[in-house]
């Protein structure tokens, strides 16, 4: 009997556990925010969330309002879709709301890397270094170098100015990508006088090999992140991870010439805190998808935007050749590819407009936190919530700031001087008349703000700036629609069109 009894205990308790870790008895308390679990235990709306994370938020927010908590795959996420609220999250001490909880479950699950409690200072203190400052400097003309070598080293040999086609989103990643692997990770040393050129040639066949496998992790990893891969697929993205560490190892590394200070410093400090070689060469394949698995797409917008409006096109060229003019160099028939440089790049506020204009419409991040302890929140209406320890805070810029109508006039449209004032100062930006700190939020805020954003931002600006001055530009379809973009991708940056779109360029002169 006695025995009955225990095992009847045990399976009681086995079963309210269950019911608890499956959600059943969570209940909104008072001054939480509005509470949506869905039909489904532990699974909540995590299916409705994937397929389409947008049309989801913009539901719940109807439904709820600007703040409520849903259930996704046994989680709670408190959405906070008031941007007055957004200074309070970003800012609030780690102690309380922290992300590296989230991050670290994600790099474990995409790149195989466990971070340690130094990688993030490592990171921060390498980035501030080598990515800002007089470092950046180093850097965006070790860029500029690659995209001479990429784009612009056969200018000089009298080619002709021949039409050539490509598919623009491939052209544009393609090149951007290569370029900035290239200006990190290092180039291929001559060996032996006279081997330049054959080095060179080599940088160039081993960065598009490396793209391609790239460009196959790319379409994996909305999927991987979610841990939603069939078992084929997720053969595959085993097999590209260990390419990866095998390519981008710390011993390939090193045999290389030209690794950036940024790369180099940080394999030296992880290696001098006991992380182990082979978690530093995973270390080095989440710096590569970090640092290129963004530019690319958007400079593919930027360039289809510019190409679609004209009068942008224009405004954005013109404003190109005059800072060439003014640095007294000239494109034109028989002369050498030009150097822009970092002082260059920062002439240019129509550029970093629609830039910025860009980002506004097709970067998608979010931004989660860990709730640690229960923190008060106070909305822009006044209310006083909760968010509850255990839980995540989650941000979704894209719905509640970038493409607001009460801040964005017209926010479908692309304003190539929507973020510039007639005397080139930036403009500001407001929500019923009141100024607004966060009006687009594509690098994050905060402690979790990108590192790498004025790094990206100049590799990004210098392949819009070289496209323009060298190259003539003109869509094969002059009635070619803006392409819808894959939802799949929702939430992790730069968004990526559904169709190919042609394009053709030649050179100016």
């Amino acid at each position: 009997m006695v025995l009955w009894v225990i095992l009847l205990c045990t399976l009681v308790s086995l079963l309210l556990g269950g019911l608890y870790v499956l959600g059943v008895f969570r209940r909104q308390r008072p001054n939480e925010p509005p509470l949506d679990k869905g039909t489904i235990p532990w699974l909540g709306y995590l299916l409705e969330f994937r397929k389409d994370s947008s049309e989801f938020l913009k539901r719940m927010q109807r439904k709820h309002g600007d703040v409520f908590t849903v259930l996704i795959g046994g989680y709670y996420f408190t959405f906070v879709m008031d941007p007055f609220c957004f200074g309070f999250i970003v800012k609030e001490s780690r102690s309380k709301l922290d992300f590296r909880t989230s991050a670290a479950q994600l790099v474990v699950q995409v790149f195989g890397y466990k971070p340690t409690e130094a990688t993030h200072s490592i990171v921060h203190a390498s980035s501030t270094k080598h990515l800002m400052g007089d470092g950046l400097t180093v850097l965006t003309q070790a860029t500029m170098e690659s995209f001479q070598k990429l784009l612009l080293f056969n200018l000089s040999s009298g080619e002709k100015r021949v039409w050539q086609e490509e598919n623009l989103f491939h052209y544009c990643y393609n090149n951007v990508f290569r370029a900035g692997y290239l200006a990190l990770y290092g180039t291929e040393p001559p060996r032996g006088l006279g081997n330049k050129e054959k080095a060179e040639e080599q940088d160039r066949l081993h960065s598009n090999q490396l793209f391609q496998e790239f460009r196959k992790y790319d379409r994996l990893f909305p999927r991987l992140a979610f841990a939603m891969l069939p078992p084929k697929d997720k053969r595959e993205a085993e097999r590209l991870k260990r390419h990866f560490w095998n390519m981008l190892s710390v011993k390939k590394a090193w045999q290389k010439d030209n690794i950036s200070g940024w790369i180099r410093d940080q394999d030296q400090l992880l290696a001098e805190n006991g992380v182990p070689e082979y978690m530093r060469d995973r270390f080095m394949f989440m710096l590569l998808w970090a640092s290129q698995g963004n530019t690319g797409p958007t400079a593919f917008w930027l360039i289809l935007y510019l190409l679609k409006h004209p009068e942008a096109l224009k405004a954005v060229r013109d404003e190109v050749e005059k800072v060439l003019k003014e640095s007294g160099q000239e494109v034109k028939a028989g002369s050498p590819p030009v150097t822009i440089t970092r002082d260059m790049l920062n002439q240019t506020p129509l550029l970093d407009s629609a830039l910025e204009e860009t980002l506004r419409l097709v970067a998608a991040p979010m931004l989660v936190r860990a709730v640690l302890k229960d923190t008060s929140l106070r909305t822009s209406s006044g209310a006083e919530l909760t968010l509850r320890e255990g839980d995540r805070v989650a941000l979704f810029p894209h719905i509640s700031v970038q493409m607001n109508p009460e801040i964005h006039e017209e926010p479908h449209k692309f304003k190539y001087d929507r973020f510039v004032n007639p005397d080139g100062t930036k403009k500001d930006f407001y929500r019923n008349g009141k100024k607004l700190k966060f009006v687009n939020m594509p690098w994050g805020a905060g402690i979790s703000t990108c590192p790498g954003r004025f790094f990206a931002t100049a590799e990004m600006k210098l392949f819009v700036f070289l496209m323009l001055s060298h190259f003539d530009l003109e869509l094969l379809n002059e009635e070619e629609e803006i392409p819808a973009i894959d939802i799949s991708r929702w939430g992790f940056g730069t968004m990526q069109p559904v169709r190919d779109v042609r394009f053709r360029y030649r050179p100016r002169f």
